[in-house]
């Protein structure tokens, strides 16, 4: 069977050697056994709605393991712990927690399991080294968002028929000060000029939960093997010619530059529903990922303006939110019918992905119920080519997470029929280097290449074979010379970890084309 090859991507900075990745010993506190579901409400189970501060020589925040009843209790808890975006078929939810927080879970008769090196880890980041000049401080590989826009926009500025770096909005912070403060939403359009379109678009938005260093650092090396590969890979010149790619490496740039700091900030900064000072950790804020106009406010949410889960004062109130929102529509033609149960036409074309972390989890919608998409077969499907390729666990986000609404996904499927996923990378909000580069980045490249390659047609595509390993034996032919072309056609390349089994069918045929799609 041919082997897929993509070609690693160059380091960009050196760290200092002896960098280890942390082993993480799983270290359990029990509390008492779950007696009974959680009372209605969830703010009366947890027994408070924000973390209280630690006392002195108390760890801020506990990373736990909150066990539930039932989904309807896990979806409570979710809309008022921080969750972490990692899977709860085991039956427990993973959550920051202050501990008041932990005490009140254990009084209410929930069974709860600290995890004491990942409770250090968030407690502990690692600190700026003296030598370093560039990058988060004590992680060197992830650009600031300055750092991300300079390198974005030389990009785009040494190759002008390849690349062109975009405003297309303003942050929270920039409006609220009329300009004087904040950030402008950046995103880079790829796709070679040598070709006209219209061509089909893949669309690659990060960080818009400002804690997940990885995410925006992925969706730059993406980016650069783009640029960097045209006219020296053939797939990715290939790619350029025919697609168009759309990335927006910092969603939530004003919260990402307060998470630079250290702190375990998610949501934008927008500070006029309250500041939450009384917190062990930054609260205040909008998640962005609640925002989003399709379904806003149905489920996984909180309206206390402190917690992470806070989706703001209306669907699309936020900057932010209404600049994504404006763009991706300018972008993808609206493919889908009105009524939820509408599927988008199966010649339907585009691809949306946001990237965040962690869990290493690809999911599709729907986020706020457990009943599937009209297009859901087809979300699958490609999902499990995701899944294949980066290892990860494939699922819908509502059964899989926990209940959501107002995120971006759901919305760019809802209201365009794109076919949209989350990617939830990694095993950390604050991912070593040495991960992201060996593992992370490595195993998530191939997956984005493909759901570029997928953008033409992802609801059938994805369905028959991959061909691999395309090869002639010359690199240039003279016209009428015979060639010969070998390939295989594999149609096993699918993950079926945790969500259904794609079918393995009988190839009866291939066929090529010359100079056209």
């Amino acid at each position: 069977m041919a082997i897929f090859i993509l070609m690693a991507a160059r380091l960009r900075r050196r760290w200092p050697a002896g960098w280890l990745l942390l082993a993480m010993a799983l270290i359990l506190t029990t509390g008492s056994s779950r007696a009974s579901p959680a009372r209605s409400g969830a703010e009366s189970a947890v027994g408070l709605q924000t973390p209280a501060l630690a006392g002195p020589g108390e760890p801020r925040v506990l990373v736990a393991r909150v066990y539930f009843a039932n989904r309807a209790d896990r979806d409570r808890l979710a809309a008022v712990l921080d969750a972490v975006e990692t899977a709860t078929t085991a039956g427990y939810l993973t959550a920051l927690i202050s501990p008041a927080q932990y005490a009140a879970l254990l009084r209410s008769g929930y069974r709860v399991e600290i995890d004491e090196a990942r409770t250090a880890l968030v407690n502990s980041p690692a600190a700026g080294l003296p030598e370093q000049a560039e990058g988060i401080p004590g992680y060197v590989c992830y650009r600031t968002v300055e750092e991300t826009y300079a390198d974005l926009a030389a990009l785009a500025a040494s190759h002008p028929r390849l690349a062109a770096w975009v405003d297309i909005g303003d942050s929270w912070e920039k409006v609220a000060s009329g300009g004087s403060a904040g950030h402008d939403l950046h995103g880079l359009v790829i796709t070679s000029q040598a070709r006209p379109g219209p061509k089909p678009v893949f669309f690659l938005m990060a960080a818009i939960h400002a804690r997940e260093y990885a995410t925006a650092e992925l969706a730059v090396r993406f980016a650069e093997y783009l640029v960097n590969g045209y006219g020296v890979d053939p797939d990715v010149t290939w790619l350029l010619d025919y697609f168009e790619v759309h990335v927006l490496p910092q969603a939530n740039p004003d919260g990402r530059q307060l998470a630079e700091t250290g702190l375990y900030h998610r949501k934008n900064t927008n500070n006029t529903a309250g500041s939450c000072s009384n917190t062990s950790y930054n609260h205040y804020g909008v998640d962005l990922n609640r925002n989003s106009s399709f379904h806003w406010g149905t489920a996984g949410v909180s309206a206390d303006p402190c917690a992470q889960t806070y989706p703001g004062a209306g669907p699309a109130s936020e900057p932010e939110t209404s600049a994504i929102q404006a763009y991706v529509s300018s972008i993808f033609p609206d493919q889908r019918g009105p009524l939820p149960t509408d599927p988008a036409p199966a010649g339907a074309s585009g691809v949306f992905i946001s990237l965040h972390s962690y869990g290493r989890l690809v999911l599709f919608p729907w986020g706020d119920t457990n009943n599937p998409a009209p297009n859901d077969a087809a979300l699958q499907t490609l999902g499990r080519k995701f899944g294949y390729l980066n290892a990860y666990s494939v699922c819908q986000s509502g059964p899989c997470l926990y209940a959501t609404s107002g995120t971006t996904d759901d919305w760019a499927y809802a209201e365009l029929g794109v076919a949209a996923y989350t990617f939830e990378v990694g095993t950390n909000f604050f991912e070593s280097c040495a991960y992201f580069e060996d593992t992370l980045l490595p195993a998530n490249l191939p997956a984005l290449r493909f759901a570029l390659k997928s953008a033409r047609n992802p609801y059938q595509a994805p369905a028959g074979p991959d061909s691999l390993g395309v090869t002639t034996m010359l690199t240039t032919v003279v016209a009428g010379q015979a060639v010969t072309l070998t390939a295989t056609a594999d149609d096993t390349r699918s993950n079926s970890h945790g969500y259904g089994v794609e079918p393995v069918q009988p190839i009866a045929a291939a066929r090529y084309t010359v100079d056209q799609p």
